[in-house]
């Protein structure tokens, strides 16, 4: 009985100087330069999987359809061209991916940012050597009014093998998400051992 009452005793110690150093602490709306990186980058990071979400939900069904009759949306003046929205956000992302690891570098975040870092690079990679220069080559086939079988199964494996990429980058995204929550079990459970604890007292039950 008096072991609990000691640990009783030392527990509601800790709660309350935890209190006490939330009430007396001072208001701020900095936040600090790692956790703002982190931040921004999962930001963006959902943003790159949006594009692509909408992407293969509303343009993508539409021209692998029946290539080259499905193609005029690419086609003429006034044709469709998402390559700047890509080519501003994915470095803009890898750029805020790395400071964030700069930053985060001595925290257990480290392991989740280095991973989706090295992981979202070759998703790139081979973004640029297989993606990007097969969508081009069958979006920009001349339209005719007619269905090419052999663009329809390239458009049909190009669509399949996108899919396992977004699936990835969604993986890739829960791991980034996930490096935001691990600081803060850390600053917690630092400052309940930060707590002082006066032995002396919890033995005589005061």
């Amino acid at each position: 009985m008096e072991m609990n009452q000691i640990g009783q005793n030392r527990l509601t110690r800790c709660y309350y100087t935890l209190a006490i150093n939330f009430i007396n602490e001072k208001p701020t709306i900095m936040i600090p330069v790692k956790n703002l990186l982190l931040i921004l980058a999962s930001i963006c990071f959902i943003i790159v999987i949006g594009g692509a979400v909408y992407e293969h939900i509303v343009i993508v069904p539409a021209w692998s359809a029946a290539p080259p009759a499905s193609l005029s949306m690419y086609q003429g003046k006034y044709g469709i061209n998402p390559a700047p929205f890509w080519m501003m956000i994915h470095p803009i992302t890898l750029l805020l991916l790395i400071g964030s690891l700069i930053t985060n570098w001595k925290n257990n975040r480290k392991k989740n940012i280095l991973f989706v870092l090295v992981s979202y690079f070759a998703v790139l990679v081979i973004t640029s050597i297989y993606f990007v220069p097969e969508l081009l080559s069958i979006t920009q086939t001349p339209y005719q009014d007619t269905v090419d079988t052999s663009l329809v199964h390239r458009a049909s494996m190009w669509e399949m093998l996108s899919l396992v990429r977004l699936a990835f980058l969604v993986v890739l995204a829960i791991i980034l998400l996930n490096a935001l929550t691990k600081l803060n079990a850390k600053v917690i459970v630092e400052s309940v051992a930060e707590v002082p604890l006066n032995y002396e007292n919890d033995a005589k039950g005061g």
